[in-house]
């Protein structure tokens, strides 16, 4: 059952060494993703799981200590989704909890919040990654599936909302973004499961709204859990809708 989630975004620069020069700019937004990690954790839960946005390589679930990387975004900067202690050898491999293949960026950014939390890797983890033409329907049984898990579940749901939002977005200005980020915005405040199944499917596409499937998957965990939501952060720098968010019980 889903006792607790958190929402966040999950652009590589919420890792200050890819951002460089402009860290301090989402450093507000750092802020509000570690609280609602610490909002997860104080829920206690039995089994974390991180889903996120990925491409093909990525989908699928990921092993806790699998590994992530930042080099692409040319940083030497590596993670592990809360490794497990190292046995004996002082290593971590895929017989150990780890996996052979790498996270997918929005995973290796939530593992990134993981650690910079504080997440105890004593508290099992594991990583969905979800594939962006995945149908709603579909979205909302695999979070049906992941509630299921064990009687104590918690969701580090991470996702972008539309890229729209300017003229300098990725996606150039699309007016009909801010009124799809305004309708998630109060459907995470609400904790409004009905609202995120509910959400356009081929709108959010045009959007480029990443989100969009994992946000839906949220939405079938989070059916009959009657969890009160908390929109801790809803603003759109350089364009691009970034919520956080807490729901629990």
């Amino acid at each position: 059952m889903l006792i607790a989630a958190a929402v966040c975004p999950c652009p590589p620069l919420l890792v200050p060494e890819v951002a460089a020069g402009a860290a301090p700019e989402l450093d507000g937004l750092r802020a509000e993703c570690f609280e609602a990690v610490h909002a997860l954790a104080a829920a206690r839960p039995e089994r974390l799981i991180v889903v996120g946005p990925a491409d093909r390589a990525g989908r699928g679930t990921h092993a806790q200590g699998a590994a992530g990387t930042f080099r692409g975004f040319g940083v030497e900067a590596d993670v592990r989704l809360a490794a497990p202690v190292a046995g004996e050898s002082g290593r971590v491999d895929a017989a150990d909890g780890g996996s052979s293949r790498p996270l997918p960026a929005s995973l290796a950014v939530g593992a990134w919040l993981l650690e910079h939390a504080g997440w105890d890797p004593a508290m099992p983890v594991e990583g969905l990654g979800v594939g962006e033409p995945l149908a709603a329907e579909r979205c909302i049984e695999v979070g049906r599936e992941l509630a299921g898990r064990a009687e104590r579940v918690a969701l580090l749901v991470m996702g972008d909302g539309t890229a729209c939002r300017t003229l300098k977005a990725p996606g150039y200005l699309d007016e009909r973004a801010a009124p799809f980020d305004a309708e998630v915005a109060r459907a995470l405040a609400a904790a409004d499961t009905g609202a995120l199944a509910a959400l356009d499917e081929e709108l959010a596409y045009e959007l480029k709204a990443a989100g969009r499937a994992p946000l839906q998957v949220l939405a079938g965990a989070g059916e009959g859990a009657r969890l009160k939501g908390e929109l801790r952060y809803d603003e759109a720098p350089y364009g691009v809708g970034y919520f956080v968010a807490s729901w629990s019980s």
